[in-house]
């Protein structure tokens, strides 16, 4: 079941959402080399917990952290560690709360010092399928209209777009109805009507978009071990506009990334 949700609950899930979004900048203020995965996963959980919400993935389906945190091949779900950041590296950090009865989730693929200028590339395009994808959620397209934007960005680059792991509805649930691939055709899959939120949330490879899920039972890298990236918006539907819950505007000031 899809769930429609009121303006009054659409409004909680966007202060949600700020709040993933800030801490989001909180944590992007301290990627350098030479920090831990795990430093950075207490900042945020510091973070949440200071503004009076609950990490919305500690203890997720036994998910050991506040962040997944996730560093060059590895796609998704990394469980901060001990590992140092260094030079060059990129570190997706996808991070939820949990604050008066709603959920927030979000993601932003960090650089870490200077990077080179292929993955760069990559950065840049896997953001703008999300956005691409973003500018389909509106009230009258369907889901199909959001996945064939953000896949024929990224492929239009020679990249790779993962098949194994999609977007998703959000609410009072981490991951609610309907599924949101980051692949498909136009004018397919569930109708979208006012008052749904969802996440759209490309996982963009540099290379094959070929994965595997590795033995900790989170983690998922590229079989190819290529880099990837990962941005991630929460989006409600509306008629006729766009309205993104999520603000990179917040993180891209807190990290001085020029526009």
């Amino acid at each position: 079941m899809i769930n429609i949700y009121t303006q009054e609950e659409v409004e909680l899930l966007r202060e949600n959402n700020l709040l993933v979004s800030k801490t989001l900048a909180e944590v992007g203020k301290n990627i350098r080399p030479g920090v831990t995965t795990l430093e950075l996963d207490r900042i945020a959980e510091d973070f949440i917990r200071s503004h009076g919400a609950v990490p919305g993935f500690l203890g997720y389906g036994g998910f050991p952290n506040t962040l997944c945190v996730s560093v060059n091949e590895n796609v998704v779900h990394g469980i901060p560690s001990d590992y140092v950041l260094k030079e060059g590296d990129v570190v997706s950090v996808d991070c939820g709360t949990i604050l008066k009865g709603f959920y927030g989730d979000s993601a932003y693929t960090f650089a870490v010092g200077e990077i080179a200028p292929e993955v760069e590339q990559l950065l840049r395009v896997t953001k703008e399928s999300l956005q691409k994808g973003a500018e389909q959620a509106v009230a009258g397209n369907r889901v199909g209209d959001i996945s064939f934007a953000v896949q024929q960005h990224a492929e239009h680059y020679g990249y790779g777009v993962v098949r194994e792991l999609v977007g998703h509805g959000l609410g009072r649930k981490m991951h609610e109805s309907p599924e949101v691939p980051n692949y498909g055709r136009r004018g397919t899959g569930p109708l979208l009507k006012q008052g749904m939120v969802i996440c759209i949330e490309p996982m963009i490879n540099m290379g094959s978009k070929n994965v595997v899920f590795e033995r900790d039972g989170w983690t998922v890298r590229t079989r190819d071990r290529k880099p990837s990236a990962h941005f991630e918006y929460a989006v409600a539907i509306r008629n006729g506009e766009v309205d993104v819950l999520t603000d990179f505007g917040i993180i891209e000031e807190a990290i001085g990334l020029r526009k």
